[in-house]
């Protein structure tokens, strides 16, 4: 064999090489693991309570102050079936009222434990791994009104994201993706950074009445990527297992 052949075999060796070692680095930085998991199921069961504020046009009777919430037993029959007599399933009903019409609003937010103190302080629900998708399943009455989704991220911006439009009878499943301007993670270890879920908004429309009007949710989920690279002493970046390291340690 000519002396050019190997001359051109090693270029390609080479190549090969350089490309198989681009290819595992690129590999690493686009490989996910998505999992789905379910955030709050509004069964009446969870660790939070949730509560309801709305703004200023919200309607006040001598008896009644809305908007109104309840867990009723009601359900997407598509999920769970028809099975009453099965499993204790139930909703979250919003029972809202205003008296006029415009951009009003009704938030959803969830406070820790169960005692239904109204001075509570509002609870942010951790949402696990690198949050791709948010979806809910929602009840609506062909009302012109939309949901939004409110997330902090770690430098603790607040992010709205349009989960969708109600303008359609019966149950629906919402769903929005979260876009990458949202940052999950940092440069410096531990580069993981959560978003945190800090509440729901119910926008009526001006276009829309708002003299009295139900909405059911039911099952608030997160498809999220769960994959985290591994490196020597990736240990070391876990905060929990550093505290008990540093607790341990002697002087």
């Amino acid at each position: 064999m000519k002396h050019g052949s190997f001359k051109v075999i090693r270029i390609a060796a080479c190549l090969f090489l350089a490309f198989a070692a681009v290819s595992s680095s690129f590999g690493d930085e686009v490989t996910t693991q998505l999992e789905s998991h379910i955030l709050e199921s509004f069964n009446g069961d969870s660790d939070y309570t949730w509560k309801l504020e709305a703004s200023k046009f919200a309607t006040k009777t001598d008896d009644l102050e809305y908007p109104q919430m309840a867990y009723v037993a009601a359900w997407p029959t598509v999920v769970f079936g028809n099975n009453r007599n099965g499993d204790d399933i139930k909703s979250l009903g919003i029972n809202g009222r205003f008296d006029r019409r415009g951009y009003n609003w009704i938030d959803v937010y969830a406070v820790k434990g169960g005692n239904g103190d109204d001075k509570d302080d509002p609870q942010e629900i951790p949402v696990p791994g690198r949050a791709q998708i948010f979806d809910m399943w929602v009840w609506g009455s062909n009302l012109n009104y939309y949901i939004e989704v409110y997330v902090r991220d770690h430098n603790g911006i607040v992010h709205s994201l349009r989960l969708g439009d109600i303008a359609f009878t019966g149950w629906k499943n919402l769903r929005v993706n979260v876009p990458s301007y949202i940052s999950q993670s940092k440069r410096i270890l531990p580069s993981y950074a959560g978003l945190k879920f800090v509440k729901f908004r119910i926008w009526t429309q001006p276009v829309e009445r708002v003299g009295n009007f139900y909405i059911y949710f039911k099952q608030f989920k997160v498809l999220t990527d769960v994959f985290e690279s591994l490196f020597d002493g990736n240990d070391l970046a876990n905060q929990d297992y550093v505290q008990e390291l540093w607790d341990n340690a002697s002087n």
